[in-house]
This record gives structure tokens, sequence and C-alpha cells, in this order.
């Protein structure tokens, strides 16, 4: 009987040998898969870069928004609307013209007149919205509003940006409305004659503030 029961041992022992390492090989798999899988990602997407901030020409203007930082001053640092008169309000050296100015010409300005009161201060300005340069589109457009001046933006790119034209617009009588110095005129843009390159000199570079008119 001794030698029966050895015999069925050693039999037996392989088998149960296999099934312990098949158990363990299973165990570990899902924790290996878990391992190689990427995890989902979670943050947003990097917002696209403003304009102003890739633009170091970039001029400010009225009802930009602003973000004035003094290096170790926080009571001096803070989000500034440009106020319609183009000036901001920085605390002790008041209002300061900002309009008409790129961010390191006001940036230069700030650093001037808070050495009355810091020792050399370190000043740092950007545009975190632009909102003066805009242009409008009025009339037989598929969206009128107000749309960004992008650099170097034409008459025909502001046209695609608004959707292109309506089936009624009366393509040969389209004109840009531009406030100069106080005095409106009005810049004629026939889009088949632009289109058709007979008249290219009509399709030119928009400002801030015009509006373009679809009849």
């Amino acid at each position: 009987m001794t030698r029966m029961r050895l015999l069925a041992l050693v039999c037996v022992l392989p088998l149960f040998l296999a099934i312990g390492t098949l158990g363990a090989r299973a165990a570990q798999s899902p924790a290996k898969a878990d391992a190689g899988q990427k995890p989902a990602a979670n943050a947003a997407s990097a917002p696209s870069p403003d304009p102003a901030s890739a633009d170091p020409e970039y001029v400010i203007g009225p009802e930009d928004v602003l973000n004035v930082s003094v290096w170790k001053e926080e009571g001096l640092s803070a989000a500034v609307p440009v106020r319609p008169d183009g000036k901001i309000s920085i605390p002790l050296i008041n209002d300061v013209t900002a309009a008409g100015l790129t961010p390191m010409q006001l940036s230069s300005n700030i650093k001037e007149q808070l050495k009355k009161y810091i020792d050399d201060p370190q000043v740092t300005v950007t545009v975190t919205q632009v909102n003066s340069r805009r242009v409008y589109l009025v009339g037989q457009v598929a969206r009128a509003g107000a749309f960004q001046l992008l650099p170097h933006m034409t008459v025909l790119q502001a046209l695609s940006s608004a959707g292109g034209l309506s089936e009624f617009a009366d393509q040969k009588k389209i004109y840009v409305l531009r406030n100069h110095e106080g005095k409106p005129s009005r810049i004629p843009f026939n889009y088949k004659d632009v289109l058709a390159g007979i008249h290219p000199e009509q399709n030119i570079e928009l400002e801030p503030g015009d509006t373009i008119v679809v009849p």
C-alpha cells in the first residue's frame, strides 16, 4: 500500500504544480494588462495662443485687458482693463496711458514711474484679452456680428470668417465703412471682380473698427 500511495503522489504532484502555475499567471495577467494601459487624458488641451501674445508689435487698444505684474510687489500686480480713454489705473502712479503702445513699451513706462517709489522695479505687461481689434459685418452674410481682427486680415478673409455671402447679397455693392480721424468714408468692394482678379486692390487690409456692409 505504501508503494502504491507513493506512485499515486508521483503521478498527481506534477498536475498540482501545473495548476498552481496557471493560477499564478492568471492572477498576474490583469495587473500587467492594467500596467500596459495608458491613463485616460483628463487634462484640458492647451488653449491656442492669443494673437497679441504671439505678436511682439501688437499695439494695445481700448477695452483690451492687460495683466500687469511687478516682481515681489503683489499689491501692484493685477489684471486691468484699458478704459475707453486709453488709460489704465496702477496703484501709486494712478493713470497710465496704455493705448497706442506695445506691451513692452507700456512696461517700460510703468517701470520708470515706479522708480520714484520702488528700487529697480521689474514690470511685465501681457495682453490677456484682445477686445479692441474687432471688425463688424452687417447685412447679407451668413453670420453678422463682431469678429476678431487677425493680423493682416483682408475684406475677403473677413467675409469668409462670417460664413460667406447669403444668396440675396448684392455682390457688386459691398463696401467697407471706416472712420478716419472722426470722418466716415466708404471703400467699395466688388466681390465678383475681386474673385476674378479684376480689382485686387479693393481687397484691402482691414483696420480695427471697420464695418463691412453687404447690401
